[in-house]
């Protein structure tokens, strides 16, 4: 990369060349900075349009998903002319257009075991955009194996945190706040739980935010911090996190040693699998209800949810307190189940299961897939 500040970029950045913290100095930090981000989706795009902006030199982003109709609302790099393309190819598109001087590099396949350290190793700090548990552990786990700080980022419904991890530094790493995957299906994902579109923006600003700060080495970094938005309440709080010794990826005597393990290995997806786990298409649903279905069909997503869109004849039952309604469930007819996607509805099934009902089968897809065939 050349020398100097080009006519054209200081031009470009002369706001930012009027803040004595960055002034030209600064800018050539970012111009000669590199980032990964992991995910092009809901956070990657507001983390990538204000890094590409703000004039860093090199943008990494992996993703291997198109763009579908569903991310327009809160994935702002994306439009509906993009729509069924691969996101890394609108990203790129729109990257260039907010800021031809940085150069992007597109890795268009999932971020696994096998290539993230292959990927990251030549950027200097990974953002991670991702929206799933295996991919958090993953990109957790490279970044310190590599000696990279980690900017993470978490959205649900109207609620974010963010954060950087780097053990390197003199801070604790993701596994310090979670040690381990939660149970599949346990923690719902934006696909199952939405989120409100604006809520992304919010984070992902804050995530280039403290990677800008990173690179130009200005303000303090927030090691040991979980910041913490409530958009409902209007409110930021910071929780404390301290290094955890008996960590098994940074404490005292670390037990993982490579970015493969039983977290990062795990599928990244909601759904639950069981050997003994029947499922349907909805398209079959459809079939079974104009029939003589004598069984019953289960909905156990949340009232809100329920009020908004239902399948007919569905009875609601929230996963939450299925567990106390299973005595009054029938042994000796066929169930159904249905959620929003899929992944609540599995373990409502695996639940059901393992309480001894033997008639059960998950509605694939969920109700998403319902009114899509609609």
């Amino acid at each position: 990369m050349p020398d100097g500040l080009s006519p054209a970029e200081l031009l470009r950045y002369s706001r930012h060349l009027l803040i004595p913290a960055v002034g030209e100095a600064g800018q050539l930090r970012l111009k000669n900075a590199a980032v990964l981000l992991v995910g092009a989706g809901a956070l990657g795009s507001p983390a990538a349009l204000y890094l590409a902006a703000a004039g860093v030199g090199r943008l990494g982003l992996v993703d291997a998903d198109v763009v579908d109709a569903s991310n327009l609302q809160r994935q702002i790099l994306h439009g509906e002319s993009w729509l069924g393309k691969p996101k890394l190819e609108s990203a790129a598109a729109r990257l260039r257009e907010v800021n031809p001087h940085v150069r992007v590099e597109l890795h268009p396949v999932r971020f696994s075991p096998e290539n993230a350290v292959k990927i990251a190793g030549s950027y200097d700090i990974l953002v991670d955009g991702s929206d799933n548990f295996p991919t958090r552990f993953l990109t957790n786990d490279t970044a310190f194996l590599l000696g990279k700080p980690l900017v993470y980022g978490a959205i649900h419904r109207f609620e974010g945190q963010t954060g950087v991890f780097a053990p390197h530094l003199g801070g604790p790493c993701y596994r310090c706040l979670l040690p381990k995957s939660p149970p599949a299906g346990s923690v719902p994902s934006c696909q199952e739980a939405g989120v409100l579109g604006v809520l992304p923006g919010i984070i992902g600003s804050l995530q280039a935010m403290e990677t800008l700060k990173l690179i130009l080495g200005i303000g303090s970094v927030p090691l040991g911090k979980l910041t913490c938005y409530d958009a409902l309440g209007s409110a930021f709080r910071t929780l404390k996190l301290n290094r955890d010794p008996q960590c098994r990826l940074c404490g005292d005597q670390p037990e993982i040693h490579s970015v493969s393990n039983p977290e990062t290995t795990a599928p990244a997806t909601c759904t639950l699998t069981h050997e003994d786990m029947e499922s349907i298409t909805t398209t079959e649903l459809r079939a079974i209800l104009i029939g003589n279905f004598e069984g019953l069909l289960i909905d156990v997503r949340e009232p809100d949810e329920h009020a908004v869109a239902r399948i007919e004849g569905a009875r609601l039952i929230p996963l939450k307190t299925l567990p106390d309604e299973l005595a009054g469930l029938p042994r000796d007819r066929e169930i159904l189940v249905h959620c929003k996607a899929g992944g609540r509805s599995a373990k409502a099934v695996q639940l059901l299961l393992e309480s001894g009902f033997t008639r059960v089968k998950n509605v694939s897809g969920g109700i998403d897939a319902w009114l899509a065939e609609s």
